[in-house]
């Protein structure tokens, strides 16, 4: 019986390994498309800057290129723009990640008591509706706003409340001091309830028994969110840490839109200055601007990495 066992054994083998053949080779096909695209979108253009980063790439110039090594990167690190405009990226960065991550979390732990079904979706639609709304018109919306010509949040300081005269008004977008807080602030009111959705999801997986049972044994809201509540938001919170860091400080549009290409401004930092010197300046030095790009986002990788560790699981 066991050399019966042991001859029939085999086939079985094999006609599992037929199996598993066949069903590869009836799923691989479904990926082909997403393969192409990742191909295509994603991992050629990473491996074309990379190239590009080490040679004398100039678009306008339509000579050949040459292979010039670590040069573009020994000038980027030699050029003050490049520290400055990271400098600045990372100060906004500082800014903005703490109302970012925490205002939309404190905010969904309280639509979440709602009780009432129809108040609490009235709630969830109005949080989104900032979401909803195109980039550029809320750049112009906020530009109005902050406008010191027409903008309503000066003339209330300066004609209605008296804060501030035509001399002295807040110059919100071209402040050193008041730039960064200016762009926090646009922001987060336009990712708030995008934000929020994300934290009410998680607070819904949350058992109602662990809150009931906390408050049973008398622990205060307190206690309760940081013992119940927090721990249980900390995968959600790593996931909009890692999201929110790598906009805010890979940020562009808002900087260029909002602030230009003037190198003396608090906007002008080295997602500008890569783009300026790509497209906008001399003959498109694109072999510099790439090795600038790179070194943004090796810095960038560097702390996901450390978010990663700083919000590790510690069950």
């Amino acid at each position: 019986m066991a050399a019966r066992g042991a001859v029939a054994r085999p086939p079985r083998r094999l006609g599992r390994v037929g199996a598993t053949t066949r069903r590869v080779g009836t799923t691989w096909p479904y990926l082909v498309p997403a393969l192409f695209f990742f191909v295509g979108w994603q991992l050629y253009p990473i491996v074309r800057v990379l190239w590009i980063s080490f040679t004398d790439y100039h678009f306008l110039t339509g000579g050949p290129t040459h292979w010039i090594g670590l040069q573009n990167y020994t000038d980027a690190f030699s050029d003050p723009l490049v520290r400055k405009g990271l400098m600045r990226a990372a100060i906004f960065t500082a800014v903005f990640l703490p109302g970012m991550v925490f205002f939309p979390m404190v905010l969904a732990v309280l639509v979440d008591r709602v009780r009432n079904s129809k108040a609490a979706s009235t709630y969830r639609l109005i949080l989104l509706i900032p979401a909803m709304i195109p980039g550029p018109l809320i750049f112009v919306l906020w530009g109005w706003l902050y406008s010191s010509a027409i903008g309503p949040i000066n003339y209330f300081l300066v004609d209605v409340f008296h804060v501030y005269n035509i001399y002295n008004e807040p110059q919100w977008l071209g402040s050193s001091a008041l730039v960064y807080v200016s762009l926090a602030m646009m922001e987060w009111w336009w990712g708030l309830g995008f934000h929020t959705m994300f934290y009410l999801a998680g607070l819904g997986t949350i058992p109602k028994e662990l809150y009931e049972s906390a408050r049973v044994d008398g622990a205060s809201e307190w206690r309760v969110f940081w013992r119940i509540t927090f721990p249980r938001l900390r995968p959600i919170l790593l996931v909009l840490v890692v999201l929110r860091f790598g906009t805010a400080f890979a940020l562009i549009d808002e900087y260029i839109i909002l602030g230009g290409f003037n190198r003396d401004r608090p906007t002008y930092t080295w997602t500008v200055y890569m783009w300026d010197n790509a497209f906008q300046v001399g003959d498109w030095n694109q072999g510099f601007a790439a090795a600038v790009g790179l070194i943004g986002t090796a810095a960038m990788l560097v702390v996901v990495l450390w978010l990663f560790y700083l919000f590790r699981s510690r069950d």
